[in-house]
């Protein structure tokens, strides 16, 4: 009878776990707009925190230190902004120069192909009004793009007072979590606390460093190509490697498809064997020597939480997925309840039975 109960009791508890994790991803789901500029806030307060620390015994006074640190950061960001908007306002006066050019370098493969084959291309006049239609819609998506992104900016205006107060309170947050926690496990809260600090600080700031990098080693590699509005493409591309594992393809598919509607296409190929230089570098080289490979997620898990995360917040979703995930992880293996979580996480691949009570497994 005991063991009856006890077996009802772990399948209600189960249920109650599974029913509370849908009850969380529905609430950050459709509360989206307050929950991702305060995740986000939170990761930019370790990207600060650095320059804040170095600054107070400089200044005397804590406030001041991060308030100044915060203001710097700001300037940069807003100087960065109106660089990037200028390249991009050349870039769209020109919009209609790519259109035309598209159209002739479409005519031109058609023309070889029926140099080449007996094919012969009779709906020219239908194909060409296609790509003109299609490139309008590109631009008018950019425009929309830049209205959505625009007003992102506006919503996350916040963002300095996030930090700002997270910072300053930073000591009054720690206490309060000791204050719920029983004395007893103090040292686990206080190595879970050490854990999160050193992966999320080693992550984001890493990442910025690794996205700074890219965008001149990129911008470098279209200029040697060739590629006109190469300091533009090299930023673009690079500010997609935020996104873990997609970015760098999504990023060198942008100069990719310019080179293609460019009057010389044939630097495209210039450009996938730059990208692909690129993704081997950045995968094995900088990435894991920059970042410290501190998260260490499994990358099945990490490709779905990227996914998830673009889902329910968007692009700064699928930034913050990788950090949250790498959360849950230094978590999970500190409380022994969660450490299969921490297991299926982690990289390990175990083959072999854990113990003598637990069958190979044979189907695999």
């Amino acid at each position: 009878m005991k063991d009856e109960s006890e077996k009802k009791f772990k399948i209600l508890q189960r249920c109650v776990i599974i029913l509370t994790v849908i009850a969380v991803g529905a609430v950050f789901i459709i509360a989206r707009d307050f929950f991702y500029p305060l995740f986000l806030g939170i990761m930019l307060s370790y990207l600060i925190y650095p320059v804040a620390k170095f600054l107070e015994p400089k200044i005397g006074h804590s406030g001041a230190a991060i308030l100044l640190s915060i203001l710097m950061s700001v300037v940069v960001t807003i100087g960065f902004m109106f660089f990037f908007y200028q390249q991009f306002s050349v870039f769209l006066d020109d919009f209609p120069l790519f259109q035309e050019q598209a159209i002739n370098n479409l005519t031109a493969v058609q023309n070889y192909i029926s140099e080449k084959t007996s094919f012969s291309f009779n709906s020219d006049d239908w194909l060409k009004t296609k790509i003109s239609e299609s490139l309008k819609a590109q631009q008018d998506y950019i425009g929309d793009f830049l209205n959505a992104t625009t007003a992102t900016l506006v919503a996350l205006g916040v963002q300095p007072v996030y930090v700002f107060f997270m910072l300053y309170y930073r000591h009054n947050f720690r206490k309060f979590l000791f204050q719920i926690t029983q004395k007893k496990d103090h040292p686990v809260l206080r190595k879970i606390l050490f854990e999160i600090t050193s992966v999320t600080k080693n992550y984001v700031s890493g990442i910025f460093i690794v996205v700074l990098i890219l965008c001149f080693t990129n911008s470098l590699g279209l200029m040697i190509i060739g590629v006109e509005y190469f300091i533009l493409l090299g930023i673009i591309s690079a500010i997609f490697n935020l996104i873990p594992y997609f970015g760098t393809l999504i990023g060198g598919a942008v100069p990719l498809l310019y080179t293609l509607i460019s009057p010389n296409p044939s630097d495209a190929i210039g450009v996938i064997i730059l990208f692909m230089i690129i993704q081997i570098l950045e995968n094995n080289i900088l990435t894991p020597t920059i970042t410290g490979g501190r998260v260490a997620v499994n990358p099945f898990f990490t490709i779905i939480s990227i996914i998830f995360g673009g889902f329910a917040w968007g692009i700064p979703g699928m930034f913050l997925s990788v950090p949250i995930l790498g959360i849950l992880k230094v978590v999970s293996e500190n409380i022994p309840p969660l450490k299969p979580i921490a297991y299926i996480l982690s990289f390990k691949n175990n083959k072999e039975p854990d113990s003598p009570n637990e069958p190979a497994s044979t189907s695999l």
